[in-house]
């Protein structure tokens, strides 16, 4: 059964992301995106939802088109509200190595 993060744990990460990394949801969507064609359409994406398995971002295509897009969490199943930064900067790490882009030091 996939873990559900509580109200809190979600507003908290989901406007922490959507308010101070709009560049980072950018980068993840287009990693993540279904094919190449997908990725280079990608113009903007939020961050919408996250449970144990891993995140959901809306990309908004250049045609005027919304996909979503999902990525696993890279180091498995989680259940604490910490794992979820974690795994979202190792998102952001590989989304960097796909896409042929250095990531910028982690604080």
């Amino acid at each position: 059964m996939t873990y559900r993060f509580d109200d809190a744990a979600l507003a908290g990460v989901l406007g922490h992301m959507n308010g101070d990394h709009a560049g980072d949801n950018l980068l993840i969507a287009r990693a993540f995106a279904p094919d190449a064609d997908t990725s280079a359409a990608i113009s903007a994406a939020s961050m919408t939802d996250f449970d144990g398995e891993g995140g959901t971002w809306r990309a908004d295509l250049a045609g005027g088109d919304v996909i979503e897009v999902t990525a696993p969490w890279p180091g498995g199943a989680i259940t604490e509200r910490p794992e979820v930064r974690r795994e979202i900067v190792a998102l952001y790490d590989e989304a960097c190595r796909r896409l042929g882009i250095t990531p910028r030091p982690h604080a």
